[in-house]
């Protein structure tokens, strides 16, 4: 609702800032930027996800697909992948996000003994790494056999067709970690012996992860970085009104850490049809956002447990609390000399 003020309009010579008192403890390394993505009851518990610094992505196809994902994750905000694409695809960007930068990293590029230097070059392609496992089976799972990185191989003095089994470095000239092998445990074993990744392989030899020097390194570069327990990057995705009995479902197991709805018009039967099946099938573990809303008759007709946020489409000052139309207008007005 539009109101127009009565007073003259301002300008900034008309004001004087009168600045407090500047403690030792005022400097700018003590600023905290952290800020509540989710609902939490406030003074009872504290808040589930809370930005690092307050920005997120908007679910838009160009803007919030796996790289912003990544890259705003790394400076303390959250991404939400653009939903407008296959849940495939959606669930597909929201795992890169999720396996980026892990403290455990489960393989993505795995060859067997058998396979040739051409294969690993196609995935070091692919992937955009040259860490690759060689097991039995070519599973990011199967009995670790050995590993091939960019030092064993030489592009210029080998074939394609060269085996993987005559070039990789075999498992008995390699660090490896068992499965009850902590974070810290870990980067101490890769620091102690020099290494660039290290195998954390279970009793029966099969590769259960990586551990990666660079991401210990690039943990202290981004001390702000949105991770979950798992020491892995945060992203949020996009579902939409329509497919979500097999888009949530397939998010959820890709890793998301919170869901929003993609609506323009968030008081409808289908938004609300959405939230409740979110509720029957996973409770309160669930966070999702809903909206947008911009009345009390529509924020008071939405589910609203703990986990879930409601967006207002306010640009000015977006807020999770009801609108009440007239409150808000009164509030608008000038308040007088007095």
């Amino acid at each position: 609702m539009a109101y127009y003020y009565s007073e003259p309009s301002r300008t900034f010579s008309e004001y004087l800032l009168v600045p407090g008192y500047t403690p030792e403890n005022c400097i700018p390394s003590n600023v905290s930027l952290k800020t509540p993505l989710v609902r939490y009851k406030k003074g009872k518990e504290e808040c589930p996800i809370s930005l690092n610094i307050p920005m997120v992505s908007a679910i838009m196809q160009s803007v919030s697909d796996d790289k912003m994902a990544i890259a705003l994750a790394k400076e303390g905000g959250m991404s939400f992948i653009y939903g407008s694409q296959s849940i495939e695809d959606e669930a597909a960007m929201v795992a890169r996000v999720k396996n980026y930068k892990a403290g455990f990293v489960i393989s993505d590029s795995n060859v067997t003994p058998d396979s040739t230097l051409a294969d690993v070059l196609d995935l070091v392609e692919k992937n955009g790494h040259n860490t690759i496992a060689v097991t039995d089976d070519a599973t990011p799972n199967g009995k670790l056999l050995g590993i091939v990185t960019g030092r064993d191989y030489r592009i210029s003095r080998m074939n394609p067709t060269d085996k993987v089994q005559d070039f990789m470095t075999p498992l008995e000239q390699l660090i490896t970690a068992p499965e009850s092998t902590t974070l810290k445990e870990a980067n101490d074993i890769i620091w102690d012996h020099k290494l660039n990744s290290l195998p954390i392989v279970n009793k029966a030899g099969k590769l259960l992860y990586l551990v990666f020097r660079k991401d210990y390194a690039a943990h202290k570069e981004n001390p702000l970085e949105m991770l979950d327990s798992q020491k892995r990057l945060m992203v949020g995705a996009g579902i939409n009104t329509r497919d979500y009995e097999e888009r949530v479902p397939a998010l959820i197991e890709a890793g998301a850490d919170v869901l929003c709805i993609d609506s323009s018009e968030g008081y409808s039967c289908w938004q609300a049809k959405t939230l409740e099946f979110i509720r029957k099938k996973y409770g309160d573990k669930v966070k999702v956002g809903a909206g947008n809303v911009v009345d009390r008759d529509a924020f008071y007709s939405s589910p609203k447990p703990a986990q879930i946020s409601l967006k207002s489409v306010s640009a000015a000052a977006p807020s999770v609390s009801p609108v009440n139309k007239r409150a808000s207008a009164e509030a608008r007005q000038p308040q007088s000399s007095k």
